[in-house]
């Protein structure tokens, strides 16, 4: 017996999966409708979460946040089965993360912090990516079960809150991508190129298989030996800006690269490999 609380787009097509799997699932959701209308794919659903934990071995959680996750374990807390496994699946912080797998230890129960690299597809289809780290033993248990729910299950070794904290650097690069992706197409926007010719740009080119090798010169500290000077990147962002001004159009994270730069050419590495600007970020 499984219980899962927070059914919204990912939480629901993973009770779909189970459900097609022959596992029994009870659901919870604080809008109830959402819950609810996963009883047509052969759930139960409860209005009180308290008792749709009630006889369930496995608990699995996709909430909002920190806060989501203490409020609803704390109502679940007196429906919960002695022994109960209690598996988060929400991107928390690292120390939240920590604290409740020692909580709910004190009071009886193993709770494991699971963030995933899914999106609702995915929960559907059993692909994608799971994180975990920590007590290693409960791991190896678990992971048959969690195999069968994502693609990849990635352990980050027996440090607690480690899992979180990878799920959040992932995000960050997520973020971050996506605001690269949006100045793009402003500057795009801005030259009046179109986005045919931005797609056959990048598939020709496609920066992103350079990923480890950035990763790499970023962190490997030697700046030297340029193959693109700090100076001539700042050059080339002061074109950009130029030309979003010229064209009605602005950036959401140029502008702050632009100064990290500077702040660094300031500082005598203007003629360094333009990666410079994250040494203190990889220096440790």
């Amino acid at each position: 017996m499984v219980a899962f609380l927070g059914t919204g787009l990912l939480g629901a097509n993973f009770v779909k999966a189970l459900l097609k799997k022959g596992t029994q699932v009870q659901v919870w959701n604080r809008t109830a409708s959402k819950a609810a209308a996963l009883e047509t794919d052969g759930a139960k659903a409860f209005a009180d979460v308290a008792d749709a934990v009630k006889g369930a071995d496995i608990v699995h959680l996709t909430l909002k946040d920190d806060a989501t996750v203490d409020e609803v374990l704390a109502k679940a807390h007196q429906g919960l089965k002695p022994g109960a496994i209690i598996i988060d699946h929400t991107t928390t912080s690292a120390a939240g993360a920590i604290r409740r797998t020692h909580d709910w230890k004190e009071h009886g129960f193993t709770y494991l912090h699971a963030p995933v690299f899914m999106g609702p597809q995915n929960a559907l289809e059993g692909t994608g990516y799971m994180l975990v780290s920590g007590d290693q033993r409960l791991i190896n248990q678990l992971e048959p079960t969690l195999s069968q729910m994502t693609g990849k299950v990635l352990n980050f070794g027996t440090e607690e809150g480690k899992a979180a904290g990878m799920k959040l650097l992932g995000n960050l690069f997520l973020v971050t991508f996506t605001a690269g992706i949006a100045d793009t197409l402003s500057l795009a926007k801005a030259l009046d190129i179109p986005l045919d010719d931005i797609n056959t740009l990048f598939e020709s080119w496609n920066p992103g298989m350079a990923l480890a090798a950035r990763l790499q010169r970023v962190a490997g500290g030697k700046y030297d030996q340029p193959s693109w000077e700090l100076n001539m990147a700042r050059k080339d962002t002061q074109l950009f800006m130029e030309a979003a001004a010229e064209g009605g159009t602005t950036f959401a994270v140029i502008p702050a690269i632009a100064a990290e730069m500077d702040k660094w050419i300031a500082k005598g590495h203007g003629n360094d490999d333009w990666t410079v600007i994250g040494k203190d970020a990889a220096t440790r």
